[in-house]
């Protein structure tokens, strides 16, 4: 670990850590009691994506546990650098089918499964790599044809999809993920977004009981995701702070 981090001492920047992960946990918690929902439904997964693993390893000694990648290139030396960590992987990016037999070397969960030729791929490398079942989401775009929407695929695609990662040998179904969209009826208001989300994840449930993810929310808008019965939210800017290049 180096000495200087962020503009700062490895004390300070532990200091300020500490402070986000503090402030988005009381977030976290007020919006859960709003909700008439246990805390413990709702899991923090913090976006480490840009961020050196230096911070990652100050955030397992802080007691984070499931941290985000979104990008492999970044993602694979990060994690071999903290294999030594009791920490669960997950990656939320756009993932390219010549990048997931890296991705599965790490990664415990994949969100933003969204095509079938991903979900073949995946299974291949799962099986070639010997290891337990990976668990995948379907990323659903809730401003799916509407200009140059989210990615993921449109609500009326989800269950397909959802049946044939079902199928898969190597791959687990653990439920569904979403971004506020950014365009579309929806777009500026995440509450109706992510209620949307619990409808769809409500009927992929009734098909595959065991898929209880919703991953929803992030820094912005994780009240909102929790209100509509997110379980894991993806909060990056408000944990870590402004972002800095990977150094």
């Amino acid at each position: 670990m180096t000495d200087r981090q962020q503009g700062g001492t490895t004390a300070e920047r532990l200091a300020q850590l500490r402070g986000g992960l503090s402030a988005v946990e009381q977030r976290i918690a007020a919006a859960c009691a709003a909700a008439g929902r246990p805390r413990a439904e709702v899991s923090l997964v913090v976006v480490t994506k840009t961020y050196p693993a230096s911070d990652t390893r100050l955030l397992a000694g802080l007691g984070v546990r499931e941290v985000a990648e979104n990008r492999d290139q970044d993602a694979a030396p990060k994690a071999a650098e903290c294999a030594d960590l009791p920490l669960v992987w997950h990656f939320v990016g756009q993932l390219q089918t010549n990048k997931v037999r890296s991705v599965v070397r790490y990664a415990h969960h994949v969100h933003s499964v969204d095509r079938p030729r991903l979900v073949g791929a995946l299974s291949e490398a799962v099986l070639r790599a010997e290891r337990p079942e990976l668990g995948c989401l379907v990323q659903v775009a809730l401003d799916a044809g509407v200009g140059h929407g989210r990615a993921g695929v449109a609500p009326d695609q989800v269950l397909p999809l959802a049946d044939l990662i079902a199928g898969t040998p190597g791959l687990r179904l653990d439920g569904v993920m979403t971004v506020a969209p950014l365009s579309g009826p929806l777009a500026g208001d995440p509450a109706a977004a992510f209620a949307a989300l619990a409808e769809i994840s409500s009927a992929v449930r009734a098909a595959h009981p065991a898929a209880t993810m919703v991953s929803a929310g992030m820094s912005g808008d994780l009240e909102q995701a929790i209100a509509a019965g997110a379980t894991h939210v993806r909060v990056g800017t408000a944990v870590l702070g402004a972002r800095s290049p990977l150094g």
